[in-house]
């Protein structure tokens, strides 16, 4: 018999999360010295002096396995945001939260409600729940709450709403949200991802925390972009106490990591390294959008430390072509997003060595 035949239906239906490409494969492949990594959202500044300095402390209790109430890492998060202990669970990344909320609340047949295109992660773990996945098309490269609430019916169990977006970098606001959540059925649950959250600097952005008294709102943000650790894979979430509670009893008893939960707190404590990430950022947002104007290129608002531009030329040829001078983004035409892509803000010295190369392969395609 063949395996095929033996793997669920749901798995058939998916396609694997693509990440993007390894700075150690690139230099592989074309034998480089140097690659610069603008691809996936990462803190090009590394992560805090202070969690690398807890987690040295921390190297010889590996041994041990980790808490798996993470009691103090949720209590530095209920400290600094003022949140309940009960209010909170604390995930592998936050991706795992998502799907610790599929795994808890979705059944076969059951509605999810999507924007499209939006996080990846979303149709993916509500596929594999068996749930039927409703997309609503983003409007004018924002999430249309309006649509996404016109399509509730009696089936329809969750509602992921990115915040700010991934891949647009766009964000709904306070009032928009505020009107999405008015009326809206209780059994449905809504779950704002915010893994951007602390780069936003708009004064209209939502402080969802304050909803979850409704009982049915799931709020997920993560220590892997503005903090740096994306390679410990650590989020947290908080929800109401039940939610919460069901969350626990579905999550895997160690899933969050000794070392993640200790550069976590520690994270949490460096104020410094995040005004400096926030500032590069803010820096590097300003220089690549007034460059993007000098090239006529289209490109959507950000809030975020990425930008998504449309280069007016097939992406896969801009992308291969920055590939080979070691510059490494994201192709978005996967994403259903024709020559667009998406690219994260670096240091100065990225940002100017991927204007340079791109007006190079611009103009080298304009004289064709």
């Amino acid at each position: 018999m063949s395996i095929k035949k033996l793997v669920r239906p749901c798995v058939l239906k998916i396609k694997p999360y693509k990440p993007g490409k390894p700075i150690s494969e690139l230099k592989r492949e074309l034998n480089l010295k140097h690659v610069y990594k603008m691809a996936s959202n990462e803190n090009g500044i590394g992560p805090s002096p202070k969690a690398v300095s807890a987690l040295k402390k921390s190297l010889l209790d590996i041994n041990r396995y980790p808490d798996g109430e993470a009691f103090s890492l949720k209590k530095a998060i209920s400290k600094k945001y003022r949140l309940k202990y009960e209010n909170l669970i604390i995930g592998n990344g936050s991706d795992e939260l998502i799907v610790l909320a599929m795994r808890a609340f979705v059944n076969k047949g059951d509605e999810v409600i999507i924007a499209d295109p939006t996080f990846l992660i979303y149709k993916l773990a509500a596929t594999l729940a068996n749930a039927k996945v409703i997309t609503v098309p983003l409007k004018a490269f924002r999430y249309d709450l309006a649509a996404m609430k016109a399509k509730i019916t009696a089936r329809t169990k969750m509602i992921f709403i990115a915040n700010p977006d991934n891949p647009t970098g766009s964000y709904v606001n306070r009032k928009e949200i505020e009107q999405f959540l008015k009326g809206l059925p209780r059994h449905v649950i809504v779950f704002f991802d915010e893994a951007y959250f602390e780069y936003v600097y708009t004064r209209d952005y939502p402080d969802t925390t304050k909803y979850i008294r409704r009982g049915n709102v799931i709020v997920s943000r993560t220590f892997s972009k503005a903090y740096g650790l994306s390679g410990l894979r650590i989020g947290w979430a908080a929800t109401s106490p039940d939610i919460a509670g069901y969350l626990n009893q579905v999550r895997e008893p160690f899933n969050a990591n000794s070392l993640a939960q200790v550069a976590a707190i520690a994270a949490l404590d460096d104020k410094k390294h995040i005004e400096r990430s926030k500032n590069i950022v803010c820096r590097g947002l300003k220089y690549l959008t007034e460059e993007f104007k000098k090239l006529n290129l289209f490109f959507v608002p950000s809030v975020t430390n990425f930008i998504l531009v449309k280069v007016g030329m097939k992406s896969e040829i801009v992308y291969q072509r920055l590939l080979k001078q070691g510059i490494i983004v994201r192709d978005m035409s996967g994403w259903g997003l024709k020559d667009f892509i998406r690219v994260t803000i670096g240091n100065q010295k990225e940002n100017r060595l991927f204007i340079s190369n791109l007006k190079k392969i611009l103009n080298t395609d304009a004289k064709k």
